[in-house]
């Protein structure tokens, strides 16, 4: 196994085509298809499956796929450290939240610290955000209520009550509170599958014997939040993310007690990439927390 056979298999993989990847690394398409050939043969394993002008990963070459991510990612680290001038990072940084009101106040400090570091901010539940890590497709991700895991290092940012949320006027003025058995009156709008709200939700229902039935899923908290506003139904959402918004009032859950606890997250095989350990000595600046 030779590094330019890997290098070859991972931007082929990369680009999906070898046409693509031959272009990306200035070599000709022959070449390149030698080496992914010969890597194949000295390890006896198919990494791809060739389909008249398509490819695709087979499970192995999927599994290689994941590895050399981590490799080129590593060297991508590597290289930008060395290359470093004083407090430069050279890079940019990729934050994935369920919510950034989480972190807004230390991407602001941030921000001013290094303004030479590129911010890239995107939204997704919590499976989307463990998964996004993993690939590493992002540095830093926000979670909520969040169970340890080995292969992660987490910041507790605090935690806050789940409220249910309707639009002005859609409950009647004397409901002021709701009980788990009375949503079951109500059109309820859920988030996606994945959604920590939609599942400590589920679990108080479902410890209670209470059936609770959507009349609507939908992808992410803001798509959520417009449509409780038209007046489609109640949602839910956890208390520090309700924020200010004139068409909602939130409606507390009396008889249930349901937190939602946000945790700040990354990968602890990553903790020494700089970019990661500049963000992480903002965050403690900024909130006086530590690792756990």
């Amino acid at each position: 196994m030779r590094y330019s056979q890997l290098r070859a298999f991972h931007q082929v993989a990369l680009h999906g085509g070898f046409s693509r990847a031959a272009d990306y690394l200035n070599q000709t398409q022959p070449a390149l298809s030698d080496q992914v050939r010969r890597l194949e043969q000295e390890n006896d394993v198919l990494l791809f499956h060739r389909e008249r002008k398509q490819i695709r990963l087979t499970e192995q070459g999927k599994a290689l796929f994941a590895l050399t991510r981590r490799f080129f990612d590593a060297e991508a680290s590597i290289r930008d450290y060395l290359a470093q001038s004083g407090t430069a990072l050279g890079r940019k940084i990729r934050i994935v939240v369920d919510s950034a009101l989480h972190v807004t106040d230390t991407l602001g400090r941030f921000r001013a610290a290094y303004p030479e570091v590129f911010i890239q901010l995107h939204t997704g539940n919590s499976e989307e955000v463990l998964c996004m890590l993993r690939d590493y497709e992002a540095e830093i991700g926000v979670v909520g209520s969040l169970d340890p895991e080995p292969d992660l290092i987490t910041v507790d940012l605090g935690s806050a009550p789940i409220r249910a949320v309707a639009a002005r006027g859609f409950l009647p003025s004397r409901v002021t509170e709701l009980h788990l058995n009375d949503l079951s009156r109500w059109p309820l709008i859920f988030r996606e599958k994945g959604s920590r709200t939609r599942l400590a939700l589920e679990q108080a229902a479902e410890a209670q014997g209470v059936e609770l039935a959507p009349v609507m899923e939908v992808d992410g908290r803001e798509a959520m939040r417009e449509i409780v506003a038209s007046g489609a139904g109640i949602g839910f959402v956890s208390e520090a993310e309700f924020g200010t918004d004139p068409r909602l009032v939130q409606v507390p859950l009396t008889d249930v007690e349901l937190r939602m606890t946000e945790t700040l997250v990354y990968l602890a095989i990553r903790r020494e990439v700089p970019v990661i350990s500049a963000f992480m000595k903002v965050l403690r600046e900024t909130t006086h927390h530590g690792d756990r």
